[in-house]
């Protein structure tokens, strides 16, 4: 029989979300609800590693909702994925009897989870915080919401200068992996080109589409382009200034104001909602999982599968996108 989970402790891992916040004030205060005592673990598994935890009260989450970024902070620790480094983390939880783990963060952050759980038979519950919403078994992610929203804001004050001196820009955001923020900022902007990692890019078919809009005098044009696309924005713009050099082309990327900002509604109800529901698994004796969200039902996903699976990008979404952008 699993032992009854009496201590947990709460991290993040991996890049920031906005939502973060919410979601370690829904672990918190909802544990500290069902009576368990909860444990805040700085810089994720780092952290965990180097016995950086503390004991967290109702006051340790109070008005934090509101705010980008964590206040556990976050990292990446390649140290934690040997069994030398998780039994240092392992040590530092036995000996203060946390028996229970909720982790935000993404498919990396979970691979962590499911290595640490096999190891030490802790359960864990993973919580989806990244941007790029790229992991299968939910249609929402922490942060994703609020990235798009940024990206958009940006996206159309960009609009406005390129109508003004009838330009082409290309505008990288994020998704190393993953192209549903350019997908998403790229239809709600109306641009007129969308590459994302997911489908390799055919110049030709770029640079005429460029052309046959250059001959109906169609002289403001944005191409979203996602960050792990080929060469990313300036390669873009490298092969068009070569092969329709009379185009005034311009150059934005986003970066990283897109990790950080004010959460939106969204990331915040849905990171409450998660966060919740994460120890309602663990007060059930669910462990090992993830909670998502599908058709707006909590669904619940075993970490070994959603580290094998990734969210894929619809031919659907394509066709929308040839066929609105024309």
């Amino acid at each position: 029989m699993t032992p009854k989970v009496s201590k947990i402790g709460v991290l993040c891992s991996g890049g920031d979300s906005p939502g973060m916040n919410a979601g370690i004030r829904a672990v918190v205060r909802t544990g500290l609800y069902y009576g368990l005592e909860v444990f805040g673990i700085m810089r994720g598994y780092t952290g965990m590693i180097e016995d950086d935890i503390f004991q967290m009260d109702n006051r340790s989450v109070a008005n934090i909702i509101q705010r980008g970024g964590t206040i556990l902070k976050t990292a990446r620790s390649a140290e934690f994925m040997t069994y030398e480094g998780r039994k240092k983390a392992y040590d530092n939880l036995k000996k203060r009897g946390i028996n229970g783990l909720v982790i935000l963060g993404g498919d990396g952050s979970f691979r962590g989870a499911q290595a640490f759980s096999n190891d030490f038979d802790i359960p864990c519950i993973g919580l989806p915080g990244t941007i790029d919403r790229d992991i299968a078994g939910t249609d929402f992610t922490i942060g994703f919401d609020t990235a798009v929203n940024t990206a958009v804001e940006a996206i159309d004050k960009i609009r406005d200068t390129a109508d003004a001196h009838d330009r082409l820009f290309i505008i990288e955001v994020m998704g190393r992996d993953a192209g549903y923020i350019a997908l998403h900022s790229g239809i709600s902007t109306g641009a007129e080109n969308i590459l994302i990692p997911e489908r390799k890019t055919d110049i030709e078919n770029l640079v005429a589409s460029l052309q046959e809009k250059e001959r109906r005098k169609k002289l403001v044009n944005l191409i979203i382009v996602a960050e792990g696309e080929k060469g990313g924005a300036e390669y873009i713009e490298q092969v068009i200034k070569e092969r329709i050099p009379g185009l005034d082309t311009r150059v934005c990327i986003l970066g990283h104001i897109q990790r950080g900002g004010a959460p939106t509604c969204m990331d915040r109800v849905m990171a409450s909602r998660m966060g919740y529901h994460a120890i309602e698994c663990l007060m059930e004796g669910r462990h090992n999982v993830f909670v998502g969200v599908l058709q707006n039902r909590m669904n619940y996903t075993p970490l070994s599968e959603a580290v094998k699976k990734k969210q894929r990008i619809s031919e659907e979404w394509m066709k929308i996108v040839r066929i609105l952008s024309s």
